[in-house]
């Protein structure tokens, strides 16, 4: 069964060969990272470790038993009790319910290790698969209306 862990050193290369393995799906969804956040990765994947060493943000993978990195979920912006939640999960992960289990333990470190009782999240109206994880895991929608990337979305909140 995959296990949630929070991002360390060690995870740079599987992470990274999770990102070159899904770009084209990703980008089917979601903004694309572009070129530069593959050549820079190691730079990148130091300045995520050491902004989550602040307590500002909290990173987390999807680790398949052989250590395969299957989905990233972040919290950023950690601050009064608020994160903003940002996932996505592979491909061939898809449709298994990973992603609502992640969301659903990340609710429960944020209770009992993070000091978080709200998150926030926002998903293009185009992107199902994200705006129904939120709902599954108890995210409703705030009203407010959004811009991904230049893309309608919904902004969602959860506790």
């Amino acid at each position: 069964m995959p296990e949630l862990q929070r991002l360390h050193p060690d995870h740079a290369p599987a992470l990274l060969a999770f990102e070159q393995e899904n770009r084209a799906f990703f980008a089917a969804s979601v903004p694309d990272r572009g070129d530069d956040y593959f050549t820079h990765f190691a730079a990148r994947h130091a300045a995520r470790l050491a902004e989550q060493a602040t307590g500002a943000c909290h990173f987390h993978l999807l680790v398949a038993e052989d250590g395969e990195i299957l989905g990233r979920f972040n919290l950023v912006d950690a601050a009064n009790g608020t994160a903003d939640l940002g996932f996505r999960l592979a491909e061939k992960a898809t449709g298994r319910g990973l992603a609502t289990e992640a969301v659903r333990n990340l609710f429960t470190l944020c209770t009992t290790t993070y000091a978080l009782t709200t998150l926030r999240a926002a998903a293009t109206l185009t992107n199902t698969a994200s705006r129904s994880v939120l709902t599954r895991t108890g995210f409703v929608p705030t009203g407010e209306e959004v811009l991904l990337s230049g893309e309608r979305g919904w902004s969602m909140c959860g506790s």
